[in-house]
């Protein structure tokens, strides 16, 4: 015994030692607790170089048609605000209630002689019953409401300037507060999140409120998205929280389309340059058109792939090509799915067709095909190759322009089609005339078509829409977008039905092939001129995210009209600064100033300076 004794004894040392040492360490207590707290002054505290002041709201109007804590919480003022409710048992209530109706009725019949004392007695009294209607015949619950507001700024003067504009703010909305002078170590508790409604703020703050009433006091009304996988965006307008949204959640959004709208200068390029280099960074394969020579600084920084046509170009892509990625494994029709995109092409060259030259033309481009052994049957497009194995033709396999003017010109029907394809074969833009000479097998790919000029920008722009819709159909699993910059061009009234049906085409179906569509834009006008808007706004509706930069009142005024923006979102997007943008993101409508880091801000901006040194040289 007296050794198990002795080895108690040890243990229990050891022990004594050990908690000695847990004692002299740092606990986590200690680490989220303020350096000092200074409550010398009845009106506000002072903790860690910050000063705290609190106002506690003390009545309300009797009837809220709106939700009264919303013009606080989108102000940009530091405050923290607490709700507390607690629930009464109705049972007691009715009885108080029944005991209070009964006194004052038989105070309003015994005194009539003064009319002030009346009025009051008479607000108590039917307030009173509609109470007791409301809990006995409507079920609803009674509860007593506490609301208190802590407000913390750097100095005293400016939380002296945010208490008188939150004072103004509460009076505005039909509230009473005070201030909690000699009260502010009780506000400030009832403010943190640890649950506790200081009894000796309680009697100034409570007020009843039914079930229904609770409603004027939900407090989160400011749009707040934070996709769990989500890229950044920036920060809302209002209360600097984080956005982060992932355009690509199928669970949560209908589509991963967007629409990018904005006046020159008011930041979409900067926009979209933000999401390119974002997206990749996730290894999601990406595709640009770019009329306008913005993003060459960007390609060879995320060193992606860069196509230029033009008339000094050494690049080619061959209209006529069929690529084995054009229609999905297991589905057929090769000939048929080109002949569809090529009467797209060759309406803005030639012009609206009828159905007669429709019908003529697709003659004719079937006997083109056929010269080439190319017909409707998909083994057709299959060659032998030295191994003796069956391999996709490849573009030298293929027609070309030049292949189908010969054909046009033995027809006298279509003489005028041969005449108007001479630019493209013999003239200024022969450079269509050739067999593609460039790999599209990059995660990154801009399609520069900068010097086709402006005239000519709409065929480029097709073309690679074309070649780029069939990189998006080749894998379903994988994440990609196309970038359909200046849209206008491709379903505005400078453009024609077919093409511009095929651009809504690629909105309504990429969202199954795992792609997204964007659609960025600074003539709002044109794209809703081709066959009374119904092409723009086709595209607006199978948009999820549609993201509005400052637009002229003209440009709103006409948006209007093809989306659900209210009054005060249409002066809220013209008042808008460089880089803030109004973003309708599924159902939620935030106000977001874009943000970047400075790597990304150089990027991006020496981009724009090269962009303007090659137009200085031109």
């Amino acid at each position: 015994m007296k050794g198990g004794i002795l080895i108690f004894k040890i243990q229990k040392e050891k022990k004594r030692k050990n908690l000695d040492f847990i004692k002299g360490s740092i606990t986590q207590k200690d680490l989220i607790s303020p350096a000092y707290i200074n409550m010398q002054n009845p009106k506000y505290l002072e903790i860690d170089n910050l000063f705290y002041s609190g106002l506690i709201i003390v009545n309300y109007y009797r009837e809220q048609s709106e939700i009264i804590l919303k013009s606080l919480i989108e102000t940009n003022i530091n405050m923290n605000i607490s709700i507390f409710y607690e629930k009464q048992d109705p049972y007691k209530t009715i009885k108080d209630l029944t005991y209070h109706i009964g006194n004052v009725g038989v105070e309003i019949k015994d005194n009539s002689e003064n009319r002030q004392d009346m009025d009051i007695a008479s607000f108590t009294y039917n307030d009173a019953k509609y109470i007791r209607k409301e809990i006995q015949i409507n079920n609803e619950d009674i509860y007593y409401l506490y609301i208190y507001i802590d407000l913390y700024a750097e100095d005293k003067k400016e939380l002296e300037y945010n208490l008188n504009k939150i004072e103004g703010i509460t009076q505005s909305k039909g509230m009473q507060t005070i201030r909690a002078n000699f009260r502010e170590e009780e506000i400030f508790l009832s403010c943190l999140p640890i649950m506790e409604n200081n009894a000796k703020i309680k009697e100034a703050a409570r007020r009843n409120i039914l079930t229904s009433g609770i409603i004027s006091t939900y407090p989160f009304i400011s749009s707040t998205i934070f996709d769990e996988n989500g890229v950044f965006i920036g920060t809302n307008i209002y209360n600097n929280s984080l956005v982060f949204i992932d355009r690509f959640d199928t669970k949560k959004y209908k589509n991963a389309n967007i629409c990018i709208f904005g006046t020159s200068g008011a930041g979409k390029s900067f926009y979209t340059k933000l999401l390119i280099l974002r997206y990749k960074l996730m290894g999601i394969k990406q595709y640009i058109i770019d009329p306008d020579r913005e993003y060459n600084k960007l390609c060879n920084e995320l060193k992606g792939t860069q196509i230029k046509i033009g008339p000094n170009s050494t690049t080619y892509i061959n209209i006529l090509d069929i690529r084995k990625e054009s229609i999905e494994e297991g589905e057929t029709g090769y000939l048929a799915t080109k002949i569809g995109k090529l009467i797209g092409f060759f309406n803005l060259i030639f012009g609206e067709l009828n159905e007669e030259e429709k019908a003529i033309l697709e003659e004719k481009i079937i006997e083109t095909y056929s010269q080439k052994d190319i017909t409707f049957n998909d083994d057709s497009l299959y060659k032998n190759n030295n191994f003796n194995k069956k391999e996709f033709k490849t573009t030298k396999d293929m027609p070309l322009l030049e292949d189908l003017s010969k054909v046009l010109d033995k027809d006298k029907k279509t003489k005028k089609f041969k005449i108007k394809l001479i630019p493209f074969i013999n003239g200024s833009m022969k450079f269509f005339n050739n067999y593609t000479n460039v790999e599209i097998n990059k995660d990154l790919i801009v399609a520069d078509v900068y010097d086709l000029g402006e005239e000519n920008l709409k065929y480029g722009m097709y073309l690679f829409t074309d070649i780029f819709w069939d990189k998006i159909k080749e894998n379903r699993q994988e994440k990609k977008a196309i970038y359909l910059d200046e849209i206008w061009r491709l379903i505005g009234v400078t453009s024609n039905k077919n093409v511009a049906s095929f651009i809504y085409k690629i909105f309504k179906t990429i969202r199954k092939y795992g792609g997204s569509s964007v659609a960025i834009t600074q003539d709002i006008s044109d794209i809703f001129s081709l066959e009374d808007g119904i092409y723009g706004k086709s595209i607006l509706n199978n948009s999820s995210i549609k993201t509005f930069f400052a637009l002229e009142e003209e440009n709103i005024k006409i948006l209007s009209e093809y989306s659900n923006i209210t009054d005060k979102e249409k002066i809220e997007i013209k008042s808008l600064k460089r880089g803030e943008c109004l973003m309708f993101v599924g159902e939620d409508h935030i106000l977001t100033r874009i943000e970047s880091s400075e790597e990304e801000r150089k990027i991006i901006e020496e981009d724009k300076e090269n962009k303007k040194g090659n137009n200085s040289n031109r």
